[in-house]
């Protein structure tokens, strides 16, 4: 069988069957003496294939199948090995905030970055529209205008007020 990782619970996942139903499995020794260097060989967002246990609505996964792109960090320890946070994304979306709180070019900068380096398609959703002063408009066009300038899909919303929220929703 094959399927979508869609939870991961340390040693046990929970996969979404190609046939609609959803069925917790572990993974087969193999993956750990494969060379992998993360702390989780498989993560949410894979696709793999399974094998039922006999009698059992439970499954050994087998087999992992090739990744269109993932998000990795680097672990906290000193081991230096990465933890895969997700895997075939469709796209990654930042929402900015400019006041409470803020958050800087840098962060921003980083975020894309990294989208980037693993090939994920990224967009800004500039939130809190509902603040803005005049002066705070044109703050929020210049930021825009940097990141569409280098290709990057930008949106204006305000979650409080439901402005925009609509078409962010469709977005995704």
């Amino acid at each position: 069988m094959q399927g979508l990782i869609i939870k991961s619970t340390g040693s046990w996942y929970n996969v979404l069957a190609d046939d609609g139903e959803r069925y917790d499995c572990r993974i087969v020794g193999k993956f750990r003496i494969k060379g992998i260097k993360t702390t989780n060989p498989i993560a949410v967002g894979d696709r793999v294939k399974f094998d039922l246990e006999k009698g059992s609505n439970q499954g050994l996964i087998n087999e992992l199948l090739p990744r269109k792109n993932y998000i990795i960090r680097k672990s906290i320890n000193l081991s230096k090995q990465a933890q895969i946070l997700a895997a075939n994304l469709d796209m990654a979306i930042l929402i900015v905030t400019l006041a409470s709180p803020r958050t800087s070019l840098g962060f921003i900068d980083r975020f894309l970055v990294t989208a980037e380096a693993y090939d994920v398609p990224a967009v800004l959703v500039f939130n809190k529209l509902d603040l803005f002063s005049k002066e705070g408009l044109e703050i929020l066009q210049d930021f825009k205008e940097i990141y569409e300038k280098i290709g990057y899909a930008t949106y204006e919303v305000s979650a409080l007020k439901g402005i925009n929220i609509p078409f962010i929703q469709e977005l995704i």
